[in-house]
């Protein structure tokens, strides 16, 4: 399809190492204007999200809840399938580039939900919403960010957060079960439908008690696999830093990787697995009413640390389990580590997981793109946004989103652009609050 090739050849360019310079120069600039905030508050994230700050008794959600849905968004099939991509063009080297950068993108994320709580939530009819759609009209540009931004997320949500994640949900139950398309549409359509039309309450509800289902699973799972193969993680650890600043081949050659594939793929990958500097987990903890907006911003560091290393977990199941020179990519590949120890059952069990992780998605970005709609419309029209909401549910098990997969690529890449920006030009007051905080 030209389409394809069209974008294909647009993405090769720009999402290449102009998209990595962009986001690695910001984070560092960041890291050091920010005096090291991800190490410095390490631990104080552990401690103010067993102890979190309080919030407005009309909030949406509490700052735990933000927490939670945080995850929710960003543990999903971009770890699963995204991970063992990363390793199939960028080899094992990507997996040490997925960890680094994850690590660089957590004052990403504390820039973000610091923004986001410190210029609290707007009221659109009697809903709220916060994020980047307040925050990014403090930046220059003025209203023109904010506007872009929503309209881009909006697409963003209904696309990837939705109809993508119920595609993955579809192909690992008919690969796995062989179930039939038109009960998944139907049962994912009620699903949804049962969950919007709750409104914000049953949204968080929801995700609150899915994370723990998926988050442990997969913890579970994977240090089993680990556990298994335990005599190669070491020399695993060893290929993992040699591949990263050392080109090298498998398979007699036939597939080389270079220092460069392991630094793009690793990077881009863990960019849009963990959702650090999207904005996502501005507009969830921009609900919170909170008035601790750097303890927040601390607290929501560890959501971007967990995700990253979920990421780094599962490239590190495919290079102990003896996969990567079997040909395979995307869940394929991890399905293929996990059958090393679970037999015929780790296709069942990865495909379980993805179903949770895509469902997982779909609901935090319910709530994700409700906000985008609600600034979009000045908080009308929502039982309209509810049925949108569950018509991309089923079109997306209906339907082949291959070429979906690649437009969401450009939002995706949009919407970490703008935020990024915002967030360069709001550094000085970040910097300013931070620097008054005592822990």
């Amino acid at each position: 399809m030209q389409i394809e090739a069209l974008l294909d050849a647009i993405s090769s360019r720009l999402f290449g190492w102009p998209l990595i310079m962009y986001v690695v120069v910001i984070c560092l600039v960041a890291t050091f204007y920010l005096g090291f905030v991800q190490f410095r508050y390490f631990i104080s994230s552990f401690r103010y999200t067993f102890f979190p700050p309080k919030s407005s008794k009309k909030a949406d959600m509490t700052p735990l809840q933000a927490f939670i849905n945080t995850l929710n968004a960003s543990i999903g099939n971009g770890s699963l399938a995204g991970m063992a991509v990363a390793l199939y063009f960028g080899g094992p080297g990507a997996a040490l580039w997925v960890l680094v950068m994850g690590i660089l993108l957590m004052v990403i994320r504390y820039a973000e939900v610091f923004l986001s709580v410190y210029y609290g939530a707007e009221t659109a009819g009697n809903t709220i919403f916060g994020g980047p759609m307040v925050y990014l009209k403090n930046a220059l540009g003025g209203m023109w960010l904010p506007t872009i931004y929503a309209i881009i997320c909006l697409f963003f949500g209904f696309s990837g957060g939705n109809a993508a994640q119920t595609n993955s949900i579809m192909l690992a139950l008919t690969s796995t079960w062989q179930m039939s398309l038109y009960p998944i549409a139907i049962a994912l359509g009620l699903l949804v439908f049962y969950i919007v039309a709750g409104g914000a309450q049953r949204i968080v509800k929801v995700s609150d008690a899915i994370v723990p289902i998926k988050v442990s699973l997969f913890f579970i799972s994977a240090f089993a696999v680990l556990i298994y193969h335990a005599g190669n993680i070491i020399p695993a650890l060893s290929l993992i830093i040699k591949g990263a600043f050392t080109p090298w081949a498998i398979a007699g050659g036939a597939l080389g990787y270079s220092i460069q594939a392991a630094i793009r793929y690793g990077t881009n990958n863990v960019v849009f697995a963990t959702e650090s500097g999207l904005g996502t987990s501005a507009i969830l903890f921009g609900a919170t009413g909170s008035t601790t907006p750097v303890k927040d911003g601390i607290m929501s560091m560890l959501t971007a640390f967990i995700s990253t290393i979920v990421c780094f977990l599962v490239c590190l199941c495919i290079i102990t389990s003896g996969v990567m020179e079997t040909g395979l990519t995307s869940t394929a590949l991890t399905t293929a580590a996990y059958k090393t120890v679970f037999g015929t059952s780790g296709g069942a069990l990865v495909s379980f997981l993805a179903t949770t992780f895509g469902i997982g998605v779909l609901v935090a970005y319910a709530y994700i793109t409700r906000a985008a709609w609600l600034f979009l419309t000045n908080g009308r029209w929502l039982i309209l946004f509810n049925i949108l909401y569950c018509l991309f549910a089923v079109f997306g098990v209906l339907v082949e989103v291959k070429l979906l997969w690649k437009i969401v690529e450009f939002a995706n890449v949009i919407m970490l652009v703008i935020n990024l920006f915002g967030i360069v030009c709001l550094l000085p007051l970040i910097r300013k609050k931070l620097m008054q905080f005592k822990d």
